[in-house]
């Protein structure tokens, strides 16, 4: 497998005022603007995320990269009772203080979910989306995957601990395990252990009297909107994803009205990582409507 070297830009380093809390994002780059949402993981941050599509991107687009809400050097906490509505509602938050009436979206995972839960509450602020192994897709349909079970009992039990998250990264994360470097992995682990975060993981398990409404929510299958959405939208799932189920790259195309769909060969749930070179050509092609 042919990977991209980390090489990051100089970035602009800014912490927002949101809502009455605080979202940090990186930027770099010029022209139109693309917004690149991590994925959900433990210790997961934006710049980490995109560490190998940053600077290639950044050719052609202004690139921003939040820390979502409950991550990184953002404000922690989310609400529980619906999460995905939440974070979209930080990113457009974040939009707001950008002064950007539109933007184009990129997301990874709980990024995608965030991403296309943002498109479907204002579609007039999104241009393009690109989604890599999107959450909330035909989740009330099947069980949790091995992979996603793992990421959602990272703090349960024993609590949080750098061999949970290696088997994690390495067993369910990516397709070829030697990919991941250990420093990723102990960064990811510091970062994962914030007194604060674990306080308040920001992706867990929904529980109490309105578990089922809230599930209900997180599946973007059960949203009628999702056939009338107008935002063009490429979809990437790796082949071999063993967090969310490749299948819901289909589900997609079959409802929306604008998807492409991509279904990419040796790879597990962090295309943009795995498969960087692709994954750059890709998205800033789309992006920019030349495919």
């Amino acid at each position: 497998m042919t990977t991209t070297p980390i090489s990051l830009p100089t970035m602009r380093e800014t912490t927002y005022d949101v809502g009455g809390r605080r979202i940090f994002a990186a930027e770099t780059g010029d022209g139109p603007a693309v917004l690149l949402l991590h994925g959900g993981g433990p210790g997961a941050s934006g710049v980490s995320n995109y560490a190998r599509n940053i600077a290639e991107l950044a050719k052609e687009y202004r690139v921003i990269v939040p820390d979502l809400p409950g991550y990184g050097r953002s404000t922690k906490g989310i609400d529980a009772t619906d999460p995905f509505g939440d974070l979209a509602a930080g990113i457009l938050g974040l939009l707001n203080e950008l002064g950007l009436e539109k933007a184009h979206l990129v997301g990874n995972s709980y990024g995608g979910a965030c991403a296309l839960r943002l498109a479907l509450d204002t579609p007039d602020r999104v241009g393009r989306m690109v989604l890599m192994g999107p959450g909330g897709i035909g989740t009330t349909r099947a069980l949790p995957t091995p992979g996603l079970n793992s990421l959602l009992n990272y703090y349960g039990g024993d609590g949080p601990s750098r061999l949970k998250l290696e088997k994690f990264i390495r067993n369910h994360l990516v397709f070829n395990a030697a990919d991941v470097p250990d420093s990723a992995i102990d960064e990811r682990y510091r970062a994962s252990i914030d007194p604060e975060v674990i306080a308040a993981p920001p992706l867990r398990r929904p529980s109490g009297p309105g578990a089922v409404r809230t599930l209900m929510k997180m599946d973007f299958t059960r949203d009628r909107r999702l056939a009338r959405l107008p935002v063009p939208t490429l979809v990437l799932w790796g082949a071999q994803d063993k967090v969310n189920r490749p299948s819901g790259g289909r589900m997609l195309a079959e409802r929306m009205p604008n998807c492409d769909l991509y279904l990419v060969a040796n790879t597990g749930h962090w295309v943009q990582f795995e498969r960087a070179q692709l994954f750059n050509r890709l998205c800033a092609d789309f992006l920019a409507g030349r495919r």
